[in-house]
């Protein structure tokens, strides 16, 4: 895929410039289109006293970018029927002085308390999980669990032990042997792998610098531990868009994706999924996470639908950096449209689905059903085009099941008379008929 000269230079100038007025060490950014990067760019240094300069192979802190790591590893093993996302967390952590469900952990709503309770970020000193497990109790819950959005390392932490707890592997081998090695992550990691950038803090009245401490971060490591490449976090973003289904379940991953808890009251511009934080971008919804760790700043944002992933690393502490991934994201797609899909001719829908389809009504209010690349679906004339159909999967001759879309969840029954014929749907309990009208209870 060639990217367009103009599309490329542009990017270059928005790193160029971020770099020199937010005074970065260095910066490094990518962006991946229909699973190819078509673009990087690594500006300035990422060993000042070494004189070393930055590339896009370079390694920096990911931070929390880690947690999606940690929740795809714990949809991985639901999938495989290890664990449910309603368990408490003292189902597969045994004495565990807090219950809150794996689902809460996941989108920050446990009401857990932000940080590990010994104090990690006063000592630099971060807990083992059996000490972190013993100590447990002295956390706070500041929260009730499920009351509302409040960001906890602690959190991932725990789930960090879940995943070594249920699969009887060290959370690391795990994630190495499960994620990075199927997926060719080469040069993500939990330690540095050489070219890898030092954290730094820029000077506030001179142009210079001081180095950042480096921590590791024991239990906390599920948390915020890794170390990658612009590169690969694009390849993984792009594969939480549309993920190879040996690894993890296309429907795992919309489910990563859903909104859980909204996150910014004020005007629902951001929210959380599971493991996913989400941000609103105009009309654009996009997915990913940001990262912060001593002398770092990251972030990974994607567009599921347009299938165009960004991400920026940075070795200086307060590198706000973060509104630059969506700047790539919306310039790419500005200056380089995702075409649509052009619509093709597909296979007739089975025999005993013909009479499905066509028009319906819910009283006078008409629903059409269609047959639309192998699914069925029910969708209102009226809708807006962004508003999704209703989609169905066959559960039995007579019963569907909505499975996205309005009324997910739902049961579409089909009643027929005595001769066999379609008298009437049912769909989410209510009646729906081949002609609009009122509707009146059967005669006695």
């Amino acid at each position: 895929m060639s990217t367009p000269e103009k599309l490329a230079a542009t990017l270059d100038q928005l790193v160029g410039v971020e770099q020199r007025d937010k005074r970065l060490a260095s910066l490094s950014a990518a962006v991946l289109r229909d699973g190819e990067l078509i673009w990087e760019k690594a500006v300035g240094a990422a060993d000042v006293e070494g004189k070393v300069e930055a590339t896009p192979d370079t390694q920096y802190r990911v931070g929390s970018i880690t947690k999606t790591f940690t929740a795809a590893a714990i949809m991985q093993l639901r999938d495989a029927g290890k664990l449910d996302l309603e368990d408490t967390l003292d189902k597969h952590v045994e004495g565990a002085a807090y219950h809150p469900s794996i689902r809460r952990l996941l989108s920050h709503a446990s009401g857990l308390q932000r940080e590990t309770q010994n104090d990690s970020w006063l000592t630099l000193r971060f807990a083992p999980p059996d000490e972190l497990l013993e100590t447990l109790a002295r956390a706070e819950m500041v929260l009730p669990s499920g009351a509302r959005f409040h960001y906890s390392n602690l959190a991932y932490a725990l789930l960090g032990i879940v995943v070594e707890r249920v699969s009887g592997i060290p959370y690391m081998d795990y994630v190495r042997t499960q994620l990075f090695e199927p997926l060719g992550l080469a040069r993500m990691s939990f330690e540095p792998e050489t070219p890898a950038a030092k954290g730094y803090l820029a000077q506030p009245y001179a142009d210079g610098v001081w180095e950042a401490v480096d921590v590791e971060t024991g239990a906390w490591a599920s948390a915020g531990q890794m170390w990658g490449t612009v590169g690969d976090l694009c390849r993984w973003g792009a594969f939480l868009a549309d993920p190879d289904e040996s690894i993890l379940a296309k429907k795992s991953a919309e489910e990563m994706r859903t909104v859980q808890v909204i996150a910014e009251h004020d005007r629902w511009l951001s929210g959380y999924g599971l493991g996913l934080a989400l941000r609103r971008d105009g009309e654009r919804i996009l997915a990913g996470h940001t990262g912060s760790m001593p002398g770092f700043i990251a972030f990974l944002f994607f567009s599921a639908k347009e299938n165009v992933v960004a991400a920026g690393l940075t070795n200086e502490s307060e590198g706000a950096i973060v509104p630059l991934g969506l700047r790539l994201i919306g310039t790419t797609l500005e200056e380089w449209p995702v075409a649509p899909e052009p619509w093709r001719v597909s296979e007739p829908p089975p025999d005993d689905v013909v009479p499905l389809l066509g028009i319906w009504f819910m009283e006078a209010a008409q629903i059409v059903f269609r047959w639309r690349e192998g699914r069925l679906e029910g969708r209102y004339p009226e809708a807006l085009d962004w508003e999704p159909s209703s989609v169905f999967e066959r559960e039995s001759d007579d019963r569907w099941r909505t499975v996205s879309g309005p009324e997910h969840g739902e049961a579409l029954r089909i009643e027929r008379g005595e001769d066999g014929s379609i008298v009437r749907l049912v769909w989410a309990g209510y009646p729906v008929t081949r002609e609009p009208g009122v509707w009146r209870a059967p005669e006695a």
